[in-house]
C-alpha cells in the first residue's frame, strides 16, 4: 500500500490573509472593544428577568443595520480596506451583535414558563434583524 505524503510549503508561499498577524490583531482588537460595548449597553438598559429582553434586541437590530450599511459602501466604492473590514465587521461588529445571547434569552423564558414571549422575541429579532439589514443596504447604496 502507497502512502500519500504532503508535498512541504515552499518557504516563500504567501500566508493566507486571514492568518496574518496585522489582521488577527485587528479581529482581537475590534472585538474586545464591541464586546466592552455590548456589556455597556446591557448595564444601561435594564432587563427584568420575565421581560423581553430589549437590549439584545437592540444590539442585534443596530448591529445588522450598520453592517448590511459598511458593507455596502465598502463594495459599492470598491474600497479595500485590508484591515477595516477584519477590524470593524469581523471584530467590533461580530462581538457587538450576538446571536447566542438571543438563543440563550429564549430558550430561557421558554423555560421559565414565558414561552409566549420567548418565542415572539425570536421571531421578531429574525424579523427586524432582516428587514433593517434591507433597510442599511438600501441606505449603503444612497451613502456610496
Amino acid at each position: 500500500m502507497a502512502e500519500s505524503h504532503a508535498l512541504p510549503e515552499p518557504a516563500d508561499a504567501p500566508i493566507d490573509v486571514r492568518l496574518q498577524p496585522a489582521v488577527l490583531l485587528c479581529v482581537a482588537a475590534g472585538g474586545a472593544v464591541g464586546a466592552l460595548a455590548r456589556y455597556g449597553v446591557t448595564r444601561v438598559v435594564h432587563v427584568p428577568t420575565d421581560g423581553f429582553p430589549r437590549a439584545t434586541f437592540a444590539i442585534n437590530v443596530v448591529g445588522a443595520f450598520v453592517l448590511s450599511w459598511f458593507l455596502t459602501v465598502v463594495h459599492r466604492r470598491r474600497l479595500q480596506p485590508r484591515l477595516l473590514r477584519p477590524l470593524f465587521a469581523i471584530g467590533f461588529l461580530g462581538a457587538f451583535t450576538t446571536f447566542s445571547t438571543m438563543a440563550v434569552e429564549t430558550v430561557t423564558l421558554v423555560k421559565d414558563h414565558h414561552a409566549v414571549l420567548g418565542v415572539s422575541y425570536l421571531v421578531v429579532s429574525i424579523a427586524a434583524g432582516l428587514l433593517t439589514a434591507a433597510l442599511g443596504v438600501i441606505a449603503g447604496r444612497k451613502t456610496a
